[in-house]
């Protein structure tokens, strides 16, 4: 019994890593995060850096609707859904942002960002701070709604950009 469990979860955990790393796409852009929509009468709790360097934001005055990604460039699956998030921001439909984590140095965000071809706000936690306010790994998406609530939390990779279009009507409630 104990073989077919280890052989079970080695498996899972096999599949959900992936194994072949996607590659660089190139043309993204570091952004400002001036263009993160925010709500100035919230003033307390988690505050990141852009990663442009230019400025700071508080998790907790982000406005919805509003998709935030959580990811880190040594993750493969983070790498993996790509492509379904930069065809969601080709929509101009959806804001998105990224988060960043445990990240060794901005700079290695900032080549991910353009070697993936994000064209979105990222924001940097190097030391893993948010980990208290998401709870978990990477990747994972949030999707806040008009009143800057989560309405969905989707733990792990993307599996398609139709299943990530999906999820923005359902959970944001915009048809892209």
């Amino acid at each position: 019994m104990k073989v077919i469990s280890v052989l079970i979860i080695s498996t899972l955990l096999l599949t959900s890593c992936g194994t072949s790393t996607p590659k660089s796409v190139g043309g993204g852009r570091v952004i400002s995060c001036s263009a993160i929509p925010t709500d100035a009468s919230k003033t307390s709790g988690t505050t990141l850096e852009c990663l442009d360097g230019s400025s700071k934001v508080l998790l907790e005055s982000i406005k919805g609707p509003v998709l935030i990604n959580v990811w880190g460039s040594w993750c493969i699956p983070c790498r993996q859904e790509m492509p379904y998030l930069r065809a969601l921001a080709a929509t101009g439909k959806v804001q998105i942002i990224g988060i960043d984590v445990e990240e060794a140095n901005m700079e290695s965000a900032r080549k991910f960002v353009v070697d993936q071809g994000m064209t979105w706000p990222n924001l940097y936690d190097k030391d893993g701070s948010t980990k208290s306010s998401f709870g978990m790994g990477v990747p994972v998406t949030w999707y806040l709604n008009s009143k800057g609530e989560v309405a969905y939390k989707h733990i792990g990779v993307l599996k398609s950009e139709a299943q990530l279009f999906a999820e923005v009507e359902k959970y944001l409630g915009i048809k892209v």
